[in-house]
């Protein structure tokens, strides 16, 4: 009986993670686009997340979990702070300062194959069923039409959307080599650490970049900053960390298929970003994908 309730507890508790990360990331990219004018990027995702880190690795401590001792560690948390912090997240930023925030996260969707395709490696790599693979190529076809290309594409876009590409592979590869990694570290240190490093080195940048020179410290700029911190870094990116020692990566690659579909209307909504009717039609195959990866997103 106590194993059915902790069962139970579990897919409760994954189902929650997963809802807060699709509605939240969904709408962080709205977030960004919004505040990157005011707060460069360097500064916009480097202070979110040293506050963010510093919170939750103060939480972990309270809760009696301990630095990590080994080297080992610490490097896999490196690592993966460089992957999901610096380029996955950091690149995104900084892209947004021209590309809308609809394309991108359209964009990042891409990173659902790369993270199906790196789950199958490694020591823990998991072999997709028939129906999961489909799945995915049925979400890649609905991002195909989600991002139908438009004529008038400037350069600084053309850079923008290359670094959120990278960002994509860069986030998919961070997490699949955490998952793998098998570190002696709890979730929340473990994504708190992540956050600090990450963060450190991006505010870093920003700083050595100028971007104290040109920063504006306006209401909207503040608000990005705090909602981002809040709800972005500490709700979402840390139930993230969380799914990742608790479901399969097919499943996890869903999250790249449903932001985007939540933030494309947010755009549309609050900025009056396009939404075109072939975008709708890739919305709609980019729900029955994630359908068939949520039922069939299972080993053989």
């Amino acid at each position: 009986m106590a194993g059915l309730v902790a069962g139970g507890r579990t897919t409760l508790g994954v189902m929650a993670a997963f809802l807060a990360v699709y509605l939240v990331w969904g709408s962080t990219y709205l977030a960004i686009r919004i505040a990157v004018h005011d707060v460069p990027p360097g500064l916009l995702a480097g202070i979110r997340f040293v506050l963010a880190g510093a919170i939750l690795v103060i939480a972990a401590r309270l809760r009696g979990q301990r630095l990590p001792r080994a080297l080992r560690d610490w490097h896999v948390i490196l690592v993966m702070g460089l992957a999901l912090i610096v380029i996955g997240n950091g690149f995104v930023t900084w892209a947004e300062q021209w590309v809308a925030s609809n394309q991108a996260a359209l964009l990042i969707a891409s990173s659902a194959l790369w993270t199906a395709w790196f789950g199958t490696m490694g020591p823990r790599g998991i072999r997709l069923r028939a129906g999961a693979t489909v799945g995915l190529l049925l979400g890649f076809l609905g991002v195909a039409l989600m991002i139908w290309p438009d004529a008038g594409v400037t350069r600084a876009q053309m850079w923008g959307v290359a670094a959120i590409l990278a960002s994509a592979v860069a986030w998919s590869g961070g997490m699949i080599y955490g998952r793998n990694a098998g570190v002696a570290v709890r979730p929340l240190m473990l994504a708190g650490l992540q956050m600090l490093i990450g963060g450190g080195i991006l505010t870093l940048l920003g700083v050595l970049s100028g971007e104290l020179d040109v920063v504006r410290w306006t209401l909207v700029g503040i608000g990005g900053v705090l909602y981002l911190t809040v709800f972005g870094s500490l709700i979402a990116y840390g139930s993230y960390i969380w799914l990742i020692h608790q479901t399969t990566p097919a499943r996890l690659a869903t999250i790249a298929y449903v932001n985007p579909a939540i933030a494309t209307v947010l755009g549309w909504w609050v900025l009056d970003e396009v939404l075109t009717g072939i975008q709708l039609a890739g919305m709609a195959v980019i729900i029955v994908g994630v359908a068939m990866v949520a039922v069939y997103g299972r080993a053989e």
